[in-house]
Formats: structure tokens, C-alpha cells, sequence
């Protein structure tokens, strides 16, 4: 990081406003950012459904359901991994923190296997982005969801190899804001009906 300071910084180099959390504040900005874009698409989907209740329910019925589950417990796992990777990296065990990093990594690319699955499945049955209302939002919801965690495994594979503590934590709360959003996601779009 430059010499100069952000606006808004302190003396001690830190934003108030993000005083206390882990990583760059500029990667904070981001995370806040992207909860105000899935949380306008979620609405959007609510009010969808709202108006459109037996498209919905007929969608929301091929889903399936199992596999958004699994995809929940997968994030959670590489979450964790990746939490691990975080504390590893605070008590100076870079080594240990590559380790988890690695494991958070291939932990997320089996959730993009799992969605892929799903995909081929509701394309092979005829859904696809153009179909009725309810895929298509579940498609660009889910979508949008699929590329963050793309970026967030590109993210923890170059802080991995950064292997500076600063770094490591920026990464942890991006891929834990993916996390959190998916959490937040799967029960509006696979249960709630």
C-alpha cells in the first residue's frame, strides 16, 4: 500500500468506519457494495413471487433442493477452511495458512461442480435463462452468486501466494461475504415458497 492516505484514514492508517475488521477497508467497500446488489436482486425475486405465485411454485419445484443443501454445506466447509487459512496466517504459520488457503480453494471449486450439475440438469429438462419468469431469475441469481465465488477462488489463490497476513485476511472476508450470501440466498430461492 502507498505512503499516502485514503480519504478518511486516521494516523494510524486505519478507516474509523472499519476500524476492528480484518483486511483492506477499500476490500470492505466491496463486500458492503455486493450485499446491496444480491440484496436488490433478492427483493426483486421476493416481489416476483409475490406477484407471480403458481410461475414460482412450479419452478421452485424443480429445483433441487438436495443439492442447493449440499452446495450450503460446501461453502460452509471451504468457509471454514478458509477462517482457519486466517488464523493461521495472524500467528505468523504461513505454511499452515497456504495449507487451509489450498484446501478453501478446492472446497469452492466443488461447489462450481455441484452448480454445474444442477445447470445441466434444469437446461437437459428445458429450463434455461429464457424460460418463464422464475428461471430466469434463478439463473441470473444464481449466476451472478456463481462468479463471485469464480472471483473469490482467484482471490484466496493470490493471496495464498502473497502470503502476507493483510492480504490473507482481505481475501477470508471476501470469500466469507460469498459464503454469507449463498446462506441468505438458498432459502429464498430453493424453500421459501
Amino acid at each position: 500500500m502507498s505512503d499516502a492516505a485514503l480519504p478518511g484514514e486516521t494516523d494510524e492508517g486505519a478507516w474509523p468506519l472499519f476500524r476492528g475488521l480484518q483486511g483492506h477497508p477499500m476490500m470492505w467497500v466491496l463486500i458492503v457494495s455486493e450485499f446491496a446488489v444480491f440484496a436488490a436482486m433478492l427483493c426483486a425475486f421476493a416481489i416476483a413471487r409475490r406477484l407471480n405465485p403458481d410461475v414460482f411454485a412450479a419452478g421452485q419445484a424443480q429445483l433441487h433442493a438436495g443439492l442447493g443443501a449440499l452446495n450450503t454445506a460446501v461453502l460452509a466447509t471451504s468457509g471454514w477452511c478458509a477462517a482457519r487459512a486466517s488464523l493461521a496466517a495472524a500467528s505468523g504459520r504461513s505454511g499452515v495458512a497456504h495449507s487451509w488457503l489450498f484446501a478453501a480453494v478446492v472446497v469452492g471449486l466443488c461447489f462450481l461442480v455441484v452448480k454445474g450439475v444442477e445447470y445441466a440438469g434444469l437446461v437437459g429438462a428445458g429450463h434455461g435463462l429464457e424460460g418463464d419468469l422464475f428461471f430466469t431469475l434463478y439463473f441470473l441469481l444464481t449466476g451472478f452468486h456463481a462468479l463471485h465465488v469464480v472471483l473469490g477462488i482467484v482471490i484466496l489463490a493470490v493471496v495464498a501466494w502473497a502470503a502476507d497476513r493483510e492480504a490473507i485476511e482481505t481475501g477470508v472476508a471476501f470469500w466469507h461475504a460469498v459464503d454469507l450470501i449463498w446462506i441468505v440466498m438458498f432459502p429464498v430461492v430453493y424453500l421459501l415458497g
